[in-house]
């Protein structure tokens, strides 16, 4: 027994060695340490002003289009002409379905393939919070910047659509969802064109007007207006990633810019079970509420497989290396402490929507009494597809989840495929790496996937290289306010991101 228990500490022994080696020499992607502070700001009040004065706009995008109020989108496309008149002049400049616009700045080589940066002129409605201060018309670029929100918001602090510039901010609906992106792209063309660069290929800008609601009659149109004219592009540039401030990502001491290189896709299933109706006074053994509480039990507890993809991977393998110890032993020995990860991943949140295919139940329907029972009682299922899923791996796990039940299933929403990954190892890729360090040197930049639908999925048709990502350094507070309450960009995050796509536009082929 005593030589058993020896050769069982040897073991252990060696295996603890083992896993130390293989961490500790394990190919972490290391932090780069900037050499200076970064791009600093210039004072840029028509910048700001711009911005300010398209946020006053309400370009809301509800359900359907026919429930589009279209005369802001009208006084959109004029407020851009009146600002931005050198670009309307040095670009070719195109209305696709009326109200989506393409900007193209024609480069040296016409033989290269163009790249586009992409936005959207639509916001999200307001909600109906509270405003503390009801005045119009603040423009004061000179205050002392208030520092980041700590906690999400109750109330507007200013009216949603009144596009006030105080306190280091610019607030309104649609400041970083998506109009501070727009303006920003709009700026730094006004910038090239004044400073007479020409780039050696050409820039293409597309605003979409309705990827609130789905982007099918903006950026779907624009697409198909690309591949009819038979453009291939070296690049395509969307949201989707942002600058997580530092302490944001749980046990990363450093601002991390994450690249959305992927978004997950989309199903909604609407499922309807079947029992018997009648009078609650006399209620059958098991209603039909019932068998829907079973049906949705089911698919919260027996959720699809979680999995590492290479995409996923790639992005532990650049964090990792500034994670805690028990984070960077069990990322670096993945032979075999997998299991051991995954369900760590998985408790979280956050992490367990980067390693599967997420089931949320979103809405119910039964009867309309409470002395009545339904004979049928529907619910919906939404599920968010992880790469390497598929609709129909999700359909297959409904119908399994359904087993025993009478029920009909059926597709709802905008039901789409996980989109393609696009490679890391790009000069489209390694130039947003050159632009986050121009104005943050210290920032982890990594791949990373997009949880939440872009316009970008619409554009796999002219392009194999897309990358989700807004150069914006926020926390995770100021992050809720996109589609919530008090959404702001502060003047430095959008005078950094004018700076950010004026140094792509300008170092793309240097």
């Amino acid at each position: 027994m005593k030589k058993f228990l020896l050769a069982l500490l040897g073991i252990l022994v060696i295996l603890v060695a083992v896993l130390l080696v293989k961490m500790y020499t394990y190919p972490f992607k290391k932090a780069v340490a900037g050499t200076s502070e970064g791009w600093k700001p210039v004072k840029n009040d028509s910048a700001v002003m711009h911005l300010s004065g398209g946020l006053k706009i309400p370009t809301v995008s509800t359900g359907s289009m026919g429930e589009f109020n279209y005369a802001p989108f009208d006084q959109f496309k004029e407020y851009l002409k009146t600002s931005y008149p050198l670009v309307y002049q040095h670009t070719e400049n195109n209305e696709v379905n009326t109200h989506a616009l393409v900007f193209r700045f024609k480069g040296s080589d016409p033989s290269l393939e163009p790249i586009l940066f992409l936005s959207h002129i639509d916001v999200v409605p307001p909600g109906d919070a509270d405003v503390k201060n009801k005045e119009q018309n603040i423009f004061r670029p000179d205050d002392k910047a208030l520092p980041p929100v700590s906690k999400i918001a109750e109330d507007w602090d200013f009216e949603p659509f009144s596009g006030t510039v105080a306190n280091g901010r610019i607030y309104g609906r649609g400041a970083i969802d998506m109009k501070g992106m727009l303006f920003s792209l709009m700026e730094s063309m006004d910038m090239l064109i004044k400073s007479k660069k020409v780039p050696k290929r050409d820039i293409y800008l597309a605003f979409g007007f309705d990827e609130e609601v789905g982007g099918q009659k903006g950026a779907v149109q624009i697409a198909d207006y690309f591949k009819k004219k038979g453009l291939k592009f070296d690049a395509v540039y969307d949201e989707g990633g942002l600058i997580m401030r530092k302490g944001n990502i749980a046990g990363i001491d450093s601002d991390v810019a994450v690249v959305g290189c992927s978004e997950k896709g989309f199903f909604s299933a609407k499922i309807k079970v079947k029992g018997l109706g009648g009078h609650s006074s006399m209620p059958p053994m098991e209603s039909a509420i019932g068998k829907a509480a079973i049906i949705m039990q089911r698919l919260e507890d027996d959720q699809m497989k979680p999995a590492i993809t290479p995409l996923i991977k790639e992005f532990f393998d650049n964090i990792g290396g500034s994670m805690p110890f028990t984070t960077r032993l069990a990322l670096s020995n993945q032979w075999l402490l997998k299991p051991l990860l995954l369900s760590r991943l998985t408790k979280n949140n956050t992490t367990n929507a980067l390693v599967r295919t997420t089931t949320a139940l979103t809405m119910m329907k039964g009867s309309d009494g409470t002395n009545v029972l339904s004979p049928e009682v529907e619910f919906v299922v939404n599920f968010r597809l992880l790469p390497g899923n598929t609709v129909k791996d999700v359909r297959e796990h409904i119908t399994k989840a359904t087993e025993g039940f009478d029920v009909e299933i059926e597709d709802i929403d905008n039901t789409r495929e996980a989109s393609a990954v696009s490679p890391s190892d790009t000069k489209a890729f390694k130039l947003i790496e050159a632009g986050v360090r121009e104005i943050y040197p210290d920032a982890i930049v990594t791949p990373y996937l997009t949880m939440a639908g872009t316009d970008a999925y619409k554009y796999q048709i002219v392009s194999k290289n897309i990358y989700r990502f807004m150069p914006i350094r926020i926390n995770s507070s100021e992050q809720q306010s996109i589609h919530s309450t008090n959404e702001y960009i502060s003047i430095e995050n959008y005078l950094k991101m004018i700076h950010y796509f004026e140094y792509m536009m300008t170092n793309y082929d240097k």
